[in-house]
Parts: C-alpha cells; structure tokens; sequence
C-alpha cells in the first residue's frame, strides 16, 4: 500500500482491519498473527518485563495504578490498554505520555508491508493484533524497564497473551461479550484463567465461588502459583453465581497486601469499587519487588494518589452541579456504580443520563440504573454499535420505573444540555451505560485534551 502520511490515514488503516463477529476467524488465530507481526518487528516483546491484567471490570484502573506506582519508584513504563475514550493514543502511552501522531503514521508504515504478507485467504490480523505489535515495538525503542498490558477481551486468545510476564493479574469477573467468551461464569473465567504461565504468579480479585475455582484450575493446569487478594475476613469470593452450585475445586490462598504495607490505602479514583482495585494493584507491586523491582512505599502512596483514568466514576461539575461519569456497561458494574452512588451521594436526587451498545445485557442492566433515578434521559452515542432504539430503551426503563419522568434524547451533549438547564437544588446528573456515551459527555464539557 501507499506511505500513510497523515494521522487520520494511519487511524483509516488500523480500522480496516475491524471485523464483525461473523467475519472473525478462529480466536487462536489472533495469536498467531500477533507472534507473526512480533516476530516481523524483531520480537519487542522480548526486550522487557511485563504484567498482564485480565478480567471483566477494573482492568484499565488496575493498569493504570500499576503504572503511576512503577512510574513513581522510578522505572520507565509503557502502558497498553484498550479501549480508548477520544483519541487512539491513549492506548499507547510510556510514562504517562501517549504515543505522538508521528510517531503512530511512522510505525504503521512500517507495518503495513508486513500485514500485507499475510496470506489473505487465512485471514488478516485484526486491529486491535496490528496495533498491539506495534505498541509493543514503540515500547522497546522507547527503552521502557516494564510494560503493563490490559488483556482486551477474554485473555486465553487476547494478543496480550504472547507475553510471558512477570506476574498475571485477573480482577473482578462477570458477564460481558458472552458471545465470544461463553454464556456461563465458569465459562468466562476459564479464557480469563488463559493467561496462567509456568512458574509465573497469579493474583486474583474476589469473585464468585465458580469463577475463582475456575482460575485456580486454570493456573494449576499451567503451573502458576495463584492466590486471592483479599481481606481474610471477606473469604475471597464475592457474591453468588448459579454456576457455584455445580462447579467444585479448591479456591486460592487469600493475600492481603495490608498486612505487610502500611501505607496509604487512598487513591485517586473514586467509587467503592475502586478499593477492590486499589488493594489487587498494591498486591501486584509488592510480588514485583519478590522479582527484584524495587518499589518504595512512598511509590505506591505517589501512585495510587496521582493516578488518572478518566470516565470511571468520575466527578466534574458544570456551575454548581455534579456530573458523574462512569462507563459502567454490564449487570455487575450497573449494580457497583448504584452502591457507589448510594454511598457517596445520599438523598440527593438523581438524573441519569443512559446510552448502550447493542451488544450488551440492556434489558438487565438498564432497570438496575434506573432504580435510583428520579429521572432519566435516554440516548445514543454515534458509535456503530450504540443501541439507537430509543424507543425501546424507553420502554425499558418505564416498566421498571413507572413512577419517574423518562425522556428520550438523540445526541448525547443534547441530552446533558437539557438535564443541567433542568436540574434542581442538590441534584446529581449521571452520564452511563457504555464510555462511549461517556467520551461524548465529556466532550461536551470540553474536559477531553485530545479527540480524534
């Protein structure tokens, strides 16, 4: 192909390689091509230690703590997460700085010759193995000491999956694209438990009973030491699955990071959730100082403190109103983010703002935000995969709350335009249910730095 000489040419051709489900080969594929491209690049991914974090929920803000603390003791660190909020970069970024536009129109010329190689008739390899293989080189030539990579989906076929890593992380499971990773708990757990290596350790957050057995199963059929991070009064399993009645196995010795750090345990992110993760990233640095690492208590203090990942429960304000984004997109974090509002937010009445992807348990997880709304606005980001019914996700949230005003609202900066001008004393306005709803709020505030 020709030389992309703009940024926008080199997003045009990453994207190419976007396949409906229906057009995707077999996931071990994507390994296969990923080690092709790795290979092609002189295997980057060699030159560096990493940690993969797998799960459902709480992967990017474990990433992202796991980085700053590295960051702040010292190291330089090159971060892979997915999915970005406004601009593709944000999935590459060393020391906190994402990957510049040259610098991303140069590597994927640079690759390009080697994608065009590939026999077609097997299939290409997709964005996210492309873009993958090309992070992982920008993280050798920038020299980084370690990289942290968020699994995007499922883990036992994710491109991450290529790196032997320093330690495995897996936070909090539940469901979400069952229709690439199983319709049942155990199912989901067993891709995510895919990223178990030899003789590599694996922490794990709280799940329920089916989920963990299934990741210890998964680990010890790989040879990977696993235990639960933890409070030892908690047990290490959160809340209950129809699977833990027919799924049976040992569950991992339960770690908790606090009994030998005594530091701060308060960071930067908000909502209740986040403690969950804050305790699993703190358990991930202190088994990297066991590899030799050395991180200070002071670092993690730094890191967890100055942490940034935006569009997770995260509070700005528009005069004197509170707008809460939280990309919250499945049954699990719907019910995370109510008990988190809940706590923080008392008494105060609520306006929700709810936008979904098509591919999501809508029908579920919609009533759940709406049961502590005083009033909601439907709507729809212009993503191709927004749920655009509105109609339907009316009627949704009208048969579980009959009592309420619901109103339907095409564009989302429209939809926070009206909820402000409408909003009464003391109230909250919560913008949710995919972040791509939640990158067009923030838009609209002009909170975004970069938007491609």
């Amino acid at each position: 192909m020709p030389s992309v000489t703009t940024y926008q040419e080199a997003l045009d051709y990453l994207y190419r390689f976007i396949y409906e489900s229906k057009q995707r080969p077999h996931p071990s594929l994507n390994l296969t091509r990923t080690n092709q491209l790795l290979d092609a690049f002189d295997n980057p991914h060699l030159q560096f230690d990493s940690v993969v974090v797998a799960g459902t929920k709480g992967k990017g803000s474990t990433s992202a703590m796991i980085a700053n603390i590295a960051r702040h003791a010292g190291f330089r660190v090159g971060l892979w997460t997915s999915p970005h909020l406004h601009s593709f970069r944000e999935r590459i970024q060393v020391n906190g700085e994402m990957i510049s536009q040259a610098s991303l129109i140069d590597y994927v010329n640079r690759i390009a010759p080697v994608v065009d190689e590939i026999d077609p008739d097997a299939g290409f390899p997709a964005t996210f193995a492309i873009s993958f293989a090309i992070a992982m080189r920008y993280f050798a030539d920038c020299e980084v000491d370690l990289v942290v990579a968020e699994v995007g989906l499922g883990g036992r076929f994710d491109s991450a999956n290529v790196l032997t890593p320093i330690l495995s992380v897996i936070t909090s499971i539940s469901y979400d694209h069952m229709d690439l990773l199983g319709t049942t708990i155990d199912e989901i757990a067993m891709q995510k438990g895919g990223i178990a290596k030899a003789n590599v350790p694996m922490i794990v957050a709280p799940q329920p009973y089916a989920a963990l057995v299934t990741v210890a199963a998964c680990a010890a059929e790989a040879g990977a030491p696993v235990i639960v991070v933890d409070d030892p009064g908690s047990g290490g399993i959160r809340g209950y699955d129809d699977a833990d009645d027919r799924v049976r196995g040992p569950i991992p010795e339960i770690y908790d990071p606090y009994d030998s750090y005594l530091g701060s345990h308060q960071s930067r992110l908000n909502g209740e959730f986040q403690s969950e993760n804050t305790r699993l990233a703190i358990a991930a640095v202190l088994m990297m100082q066991k590899h030799g690492l050395v991180i200070s208590d002071e670092a993690i203090v730094a890191g967890i403190s100055t942490v940034e990942w935006p569009g997770r429960f995260e509070l700005s304000t528009v005069g004197r109103v509170p707008v809460l984004f939280d990309g919250a997109h499945n049954v699990d974090s719907a019910h995370r983010l109510v008990a988190s509002i809940r706590q923080q937010f008392a008494g105060r009445p609520i306006t929700m703002i709810i936008g979904c992807s098509k591919d999501k348990e809508v029908e579920k997880m919609v009533p759940v935000m709406a049961s502590i709304a005083d009033q909601v606005i439907v709507t729809a980001s212009r993503h191709p995969r927004a749920w655009r019914d509105l109609g339907a996700l009316r009627d949704i949230v009208v048969h579980q709350r009959p009592d309420i005003q619901v109103v339907g609202i095409d564009d989302p900066s429209d939809a926070l335009k009206f909820a402000l001008h409408h909003a009464v004393a003391d109230e909250i306005i919560v913008i949710t249910g995919s972040l791509f709803v939640v990158a067009a709020g923030r838009e609209a505030l002009g909170i975004a730095k970069e938007v491609d």
